[in-house]
């Protein structure tokens, strides 16, 4: 029976446009509750506060969902088929180039949960994306879709690093899978690269240096210390994924909805500095840029071309 419906979730979650399936037993993280309480105490989160909060439910899904017993783990290629063309404008990171990932991913999730219930029985069930206390990437290293590489990205050996994350906790069981072994070896290639010295170490990533932080995460000025180090990142950052040798292997994504506005491809660096806000509106309707709003990414611009 279990394997009945892991094979139908899995194969559903494909059929939904999904790349990858993986199921793990819903349980206290043990591993990852001393490194996250030592990462807050540390400050590595900088201004985001919630990250703070609901602490033991960050670390135990069963809180989360009442007699929990799985966690469902997905992920959802964003690399796009082309970047942006100048070379010099101001750069928005890969995730954020088509429609918000938050209202693609929850429509499929939804989905999901109904193909469940309608074919396996009723379950207690919820759907995750990026928006409530749950660790993603450890969840989906339990359930065998890849390693948290030294970047604290999640690596497939198959297809690189450039997915978005989801998660079905529910009150069903399933064959589980096994943890992905780590294929980082000794290369340091996102720890050399990184701009802002956001790599502190091996597999952890000071937050509140990081330029995706910096240019999404932030509401106050941006310090004066980060000048030129930005490589000219106006929303978020991808330098550790770009250099990461295993996204050699990344393939151009099938979800139409992250297809990048030809106009954004073609921006050069004279219309970013004279975006208006109604463009902006225009150009980032349901985009993860709204995130950062007219205002923050106007900062960000201004930021950009203050003198090192």
């Amino acid at each position: 029976m279990y394997a009945l419906h892991t094979r139908l979730v899995r194969e559903e979650a494909l059929r939904l446009g999904f790349d990858f399936c993986g199921f793990s037993r819903a349980g206290f993280l043990e591993e990852e509750a001393p490194l996250f309480e030592k990462w807050l105490k540390e400050n590595r989160h900088g201004s985001m506060q919630y990250m703070e909060n609901h602490f033991d439910k960050r670390l135990n899904p069963r809180l989360l969902v009442e007699d929990a017993k799985s966690v469902v783990s997905l992920l959802l290629n964003y690399y796009p088929p082309v970047t942006q063309a100048d070379q010099h404008a101001p750069k928005v990171s890969k995730y954020a180039y088509g429609r918000d990932y938050h209202f693609v991913i929850k429509d499929k999730l939804q989905k999901l949960v109904s193909f469940i219930k309608e074919n396996i029985g009723d379950v207690n069930a919820r759907a995750f994306v990026d928006s409530a206390p749950v660790m993603d990437k450890a969840w989906a290293k339990r359930s065998g879709l890849g390693w948290i590489g030294k970047h604290s990205n999640l690596i497939s050996k198959k297809n690189g690093s450039f997915f978005f994350i989801a998660e079905l906790i529910l009150d069903m069981e399933f064959l589980y899978d096994s943890p992905s072994a780590d294929y980082c070896g000794s290369c340091t290639k996102c720890i050399d690269a990184c701009p802002t010295g956001a790599i502190i170490q091996p597999y952890v990533v000071d937050g509140s240096r990081c330029i995706s932080y910096f240019t999404i995460e932030l509401k106050d000025a941006i310090p004066a210390e980060m000048s030129g180090r930005f490589d000219n990142w106006a929303f978020g950052c991808d330098v550790c994924q770009d250099v990461c040798p295993w996204n050699r292997f990344a393939l151009p994504h099938k979800e139409p909805s992250f297809d990048p506005p030809e106009e954004l491809v073609n921006m050069d660096s004279r219309q970013w500095d004279e975006i208006t806000e109604e463009k902006f509106n225009e150009l980032f309707k349901d985009s993860a840029v709204q995130r950062t709003g007219y205002k923050g990414l106007k900062r960000n611009l201004a930021f950009l071309r203050k003198p090192s």
